[in-house]
């Protein structure tokens, strides 16, 4: 990657958009959309202002390093300023690269979570009823915003499916790691002999789509309305408002009953179809892009075992990273979930950087 002129581009591009929004006519979707690149522009800018004073202060320093008239403490000082400044250039430099990377255009997307009891029985329910607990308490964390969309529960506190919209800063870019399949080692309260069972379950993070970005035809569209149901004899609808959604083409089927309204349970059924289809693309074309990488970091494929939860030993492992921090409590109520997003996003970055400079 050639770094000077890759700043110099997106500077030039910086003050061009500038000069662009200085025009009163402008319409209120390109005002939007310069408005949005400029802010993703503006860091850029900042770390490159950043990286030109220290390289100023440098040769400032390496001059008076080389003057004949200075004298002997001044160069001391002198060589003691370079030492200093310049591994803050080369970290400058390796922040600025990671700012010019190509961005994901869904990562500042709001996201659809969708969690699904696996292998396991009631356990893995369980299981599931914590890791939407887990995201829920981490999306308080971050102050997004964490809509629950539909609960099936098992009655004893377990949760066979789940689903949340989740909006906010950056949502997707931090949550897309998350899907996979999701392991948990551990005796349940219903094992009498103290045996450690397996279970699992699976997270999906789908971008949320908006109606511009799927086109989703009426007659593609098969439209089942039934009568809501709950366990345990909970309050449930008695009018026939709940909404089964099959999308023909794709075979993919939504259902919705937690509002009492077939219209809000219509809407909400849809949001979460149109991301789905979104989503199907989306993997479609990264599979395209990916087809000669291997074990790509946050490919999104829900087919793999991506974590395992281990509460005899308290630890929690990402396999497709090796890492392993003995934090599972904290993980569990959102504290350190960061710890493992943060390792996973820089491990994606690196290697993304290296595919720029081979």
């Amino acid at each position: 990657m050639n770094l000077e002129k890759n700043i110099s581009r997106f500077l030039l591009r910086k003050d061009e958009i500038e000069k662009r929004l200085a025009c009163s006519s402008l319409d209120s979707s390109e005002l939007k959309s310069l408005s949005k690149e400029l802010s993703e522009l503006r860091p850029i800018a900042e770390q490159a202002q950043k990286l030109n004073k220290l390289k100023n202060e440098l040769d400032e320093v390496e001059k008076l390093l080389k003057d004949p008239n200075a004298d002997a403490d001044m160069k001391s000082l002198a060589e003691d300023e370079i030492f200093e400044i310049r591994p803050k250039i080369v970290d400058g430099e390796h922040q600025l690269r990671l700012l010019l990377l190509p961005k994901d255009k869904d990562d500042s997307r709001n996201a659809i979570l969708e969690i699904r009891a696996g292998t396991g029985g009631e356990e893995a329910a369980l299981f599931g009823a914590d890791l939407f607990g887990m995201y829920q308490k981490f999306a308080s964390q971050q102050g997004w915003r964490f809509d629950v969309m539909e609960i099936s529960e098992t009655g004893i506190g377990g949760y066979k499916e789940a689903a949340a919209n989740i909006s906010g800063l950056e949502v997707f870019a931090k949550l897309k790691f998350e899907s996979g399949v999701h392991r948990v080692q551990r005796v349940p309260d219903t094992e009498t002999g103290g045996r450690i069972h397996t279970s699992a379950a699976t997270v999906a993070v789908l971008p949320e789509a908006e109606e511009v970005d799927i086109e989703i035809r009426e007659t593609d569209l098969r439209i089942d309305i039934f009568r809501s149901s709950g366990p345990g004899g909970q309050s449930v609808n008695t009018t026939d408002s709940a909404i089964r959604i099959t999308h023909i083409p794709t075979g993919i089927v939504v259902s919705q009953q937690d509002e009492k309204s077939q219209h809000k349970n219509r809407a909400k059924a849809m949001k979460i179809l149109r991301s789905r289809l979104y989503d199907a693309e989306r993997a479609k074309q990264n599979a395209e892009r990916a087809a000669s990488r291997k074990g790509q970091v946050g490919s999104g494929d829900r087919s793999e075992r991506i974590r395992t939860y281990n509460f005899p030993q308290g630890r929690v492992t990402d396999h497709r990273i090796n890492l392993t921090l003995y934090k599972l409590d904290k993980i569990l109520i959102g504290e350190s979930l960061n710890e493992i997003i943060d390792a996973l996003m820089a491990e994606e970055q690196a290697e993304r950087l290296a595919e720029g400079q081979s």
